[in-house]
């Protein structure tokens, strides 16, 4: 028989700098599939600042990139216990929004940006917070086939919301791309499409300006 048990977990993050409260943004950075949060991190370095933390969660799937040893990598979810990994996500994710927020007597402007892998579980987990975003930026991946239409739909109805896509990302195929087309209209939000010339990665100066909107 198979059964389930619920119990206490420790998950990491990162931050681009030690919380003073008087930041005016907050980001949530979700890292892609096979990354760490300290790698991410490194990436978005450019983009501190005094009044920005960036915190970069870390997925709790871990794996070894080759074989039985070396490189190790982290994922948000397989399709092996799929639901209870969404789950899972939302629980560890929404702690760790709120254990920031509770710092504040003025609520800073919330940021999020998922990219890759990343980018689906962003989606997935701004569609249920309590917390309204001011930005959802899913770079290099797009909105969750399984997205819950009202609840997204009130979630993101006042954000800037943009999907982000490199012209040589070997990971976008006419068929993605029509799969998030479909998606976005039946969400029926304003979502901006943003183009950029590279593959697989970060632009950063392009990534400033959103975040900067």
């Amino acid at each position: 028989m198979k059964n389930s048990i619920k119990f206490n977990f420790k998950a990491h993050y990162r931050t681009s700098h030690v919380v003073h409260r008087e930041e005016t943004e907050l980001v949530f950075a979700l890292h892609g599939y096979g990354q760490l949060a300290e790698f991410f991190l490194r990436k978005l370095s450019p983009l501190f600042n005094k009044e920005r933390l960036i915190v970069v969660p870390e997925a709790t799937n871990y794996f070894y990139q080759e074989g039985f040893s070396g490189r190790v990598g982290a994922n948000w979810m397989t399709r092996h216990e799929r639901e209870t990994a969404i789950a899972n996500n939302h629980t560890y994710l929404n702690e760790l929004m709120s254990s920031f927020l509770m710092k504040y007597k003025t609520t800073p402007k919330v940021k999020v940006l998922g990219f890759s892998q990343g980018a689906a579980t962003a989606a997935r987990w701004v569609s249920q917070l309590e917390q309204k975003v001011d930005t959802l930026i899913l770079w290099g991946g797009g909105f969750a086939h399984d997205m819950m239409i009202d609840k997204t739909k009130s979630a993101l109805e006042h954000a800037n919301t943009y999907v982000v896509l490199g012209r040589q990302d070997e990971f976008v195929t006419p068929e993605s791309m029509k799969r998030q087309e479909d998606i976005i209209s039946t969400l029926k939000l304003n979502v901006e499409k943003r183009f950029y010339d590279g593959g697989h990665d970060l632009n950063l100066p392009l990534l400033m300006e959103l975040l900067e909107t």
